[in-house]
This record gives C-alpha cells, structure tokens and sequence, in this order.
C-alpha cells in the first residue's frame, strides 16, 4: 500500500493500518504479534517530516484518532485533550475560536497532533512543549497505557523520549495541552514585530485570530505548498552552537542572524548558513533547495528519497566547509 508523505515519494509499505481509537489500535497490536511478529513497525502522522529512501518492508500505524475534550477550566486557563490524529493546524484554529491560547506561532504547521508532540514542533520562538501538560500512549509491545507528564518526554528543540529511545515503542494517543484563556503574543522571534507593523497593527492591540493569519501569510510566502511541490517544511534543525564559536562567525559575519539558546549557547539561522554557501535555488538532479527559502529542500518532480538525500549531503558539505558547522536534519530519514 502507498504510503502517504508530503515529499511526494513514490514509496509502498508491506502493510499499512489505521486505528480510530484505543481498543481499534489494541486490536491491531494484537493481530500483529499473532501474525506478523517478525516485522519492523512504524508509526506515522501525515508523512509530513519523513523522508523515505526505499519501501517499508514492514507494518505502518498511523493514528486517525479524533476528538477535543475540555478537561479543566479555571478563570485563567484550560486542559484540553486532543486525540492524536487531529491535524494540528485545524486544533489551532478551533482553540482561538473558544478564546484558548499559547499556539498561535504554530499555526500553518503541517501535520497531526501526536507527532507534532514527537518531533516537539516549533516556529516564531514557540515550541509545542510550551503548552504540553502530559501524552498518552500504548506499548507496541503489550497494549498498555502509559501517560507522560510533560517533564517526563525530555524535550529539547526538535527532540523528545518519542524519537529517541521510545522511537515506534509506543502509539501516542492523545496529548493534553494547558492554554491560557488571556492572550499574550509571542512576537520576539523571527521578524514578528516588523511583519506586525508591516500589517499596519501594534502589539498592544493585536488579536490572537491576526497574529495567526501574520503568520499564516508568512509562512505561504516562503514555504512551498506540499500538493503542488512536495516537501517536508524545515528539513534542517537551526543549529546550536557554543558562543565562542558564534563570536568567531560574527567577528567575519557580522550580519549573521543569532538568537540566545538553552545553556548560554547561541542559536544559528540553517536557512542563512546554505543560502551564504550558494545552494538557495539550486538544483541537484530532480531534488532542489526552495528559491525563497534556503531551509527547505524540494521535490521538482520523479525524485528518490535517495536523491533528496544526495542533496542534503552536499548542502551539508559545502555548510560545514564555510562556517566548520554541520547541519542535522528535521527530517527522519526512513
């Protein structure tokens, strides 16, 4: 069976199965260990950060469990739970639509809710785990429960427990998220302020519902539509460097865009570093980096996943070659 993903890969898995809630998924596990106990399982969202080198010659899961349940509400904020196939954008929407906020940063994000709470999604100086109270999951292994509060998921930027050692061990079902009933907008991250002004807006009379459209419109300017041009977003993590080195690189590029990070470490623009390296725009093969933004690497049409993966080394080479970084990929290769 095809095997849905943003990059337009045309990739085929042994066996793919969907589930619609707990008892369906444990269903589903069980058959598995009776059947097929020998194969490989992977666990998907919509194929929005997966690059696929050949077929899955295994079992892939993904989740179609809907459903936003109100759990608390006090005068300032709410828990809100949301089935982990929930598309993450459309939650977003519905949240600023009951006066629940702290998301909006996130909006145009593709993607489901449980794997936004894998990869820890992140945009505008926001990240999911901001507004993560606690994620349930099932064992592959066994069908039990298992609920993480947030400190338990060892977030960092763009990592978590669910992409490391838990990595397809576990079904993430549903993801509680604490939200603020006052809105306070995030604007310090990624010219914000300047787009806010542009919009003819000020911070201190700005909406929820514009900050998001701001965002929505910006990120359609530079980020290509995955249906007419297939690509996962960001393909390289922003990297995180030592302020030492990041003095080094601004005493020779003293425009360089940096912004503080965890730790005292300095965070650098991926996006700026291949674009200086010569590759915004080009073209490797049938693969190529986006002509509006260097982040983004783009299927023009017929591309492998190996391809595509020819082109992130290159990108990385000619990177690590001018600054001495090396680049990690957003992307899980599969």
């Amino acid at each position: 069976m095809r095997i849905e993903n943003t990059f337009g890969i045309d990739v085929e898995a042994g066996i793919l199965a969907t589930y619609d809630s707990e008892e369906a998924l444990r269903k589903v596990i069980t058959f598995i260990h009776e059947n097929y106990a020998e194969l490989p399982v992977l666990l998907i969202g919509s194929g929005s950060n997966l690059l696929f080198l050949s077929d899955y010659e295994g079992i892939v899961l993904k989740s179609n469990i809907n459903g936003v349940r109100l759990i608390k509400e006090t005068q300032d904020e709410v828990l809100v739970e949301v089935g982990s196939g929930e598309i993450c954008d459309e939650f977003i929407a519905q949240a600023l639509q009951n006066g629940w906020y702290g998301m909006e940063n996130l909006s145009l994000i593709p993607g489901q809710v449980g794997a936004a709470a894998v990869q820890n999604i992140g945009a505008y100086g926001v990240e999911v785990c901001d507004v993560i109270e606690e994620v349930k999951g099932i064992s592959l292994k066994d069908g039990t429960e298992r609920i993480w509060k947030r400190d338990d998921c060892r977030y960092g930027y763009r990592r978590s427990i669910f992409k490391e050692e838990l990595w397809c061990k576990y079904a993430i079902t549903r993801v509680t998220f604490r939200l603020s009933k006052h809105f306070e907008p995030k604007l310090q991250y990624g010219g914000l302020i300047k787009a806010v002004e542009q919009a003819g807006l000020s911070s201190d009379v700005l909406t929820a519902e514009q900050l998001r459209q701001i965002i929505i419109d910006i990120r359609r300017a530079k980020l290509p539509d995955p249906v007419v041009q297939g690509n996962a977003g960001s393909f390289f993590k922003n990297p995180i460097v030592s302020k030492e080195k990041a003095e080094q690189l601004l005493s020779k590029y003293p425009t360089m865009p940096n912004y503080p990070a965890e730790e005292g470490k300095v965070k650098l623009a991926a996006g700026w570093l291949i674009e200086q390296a010569g590759w915004k725009g080009k073209s490797l093969g049938p693969a190529a980096v986006h002509d509006r933004q260097a982040l983004v690497l783009v299927n023009k049409g017929g591309a492998s996943g190996h391809d595509i993966q020819r082109l992130c080394e290159a990108v990385k080479q000619d990177v690590n070659k001018r600054f001495g970084i090396t680049l990690e990929p957003e992307v899980n290769f599969i």
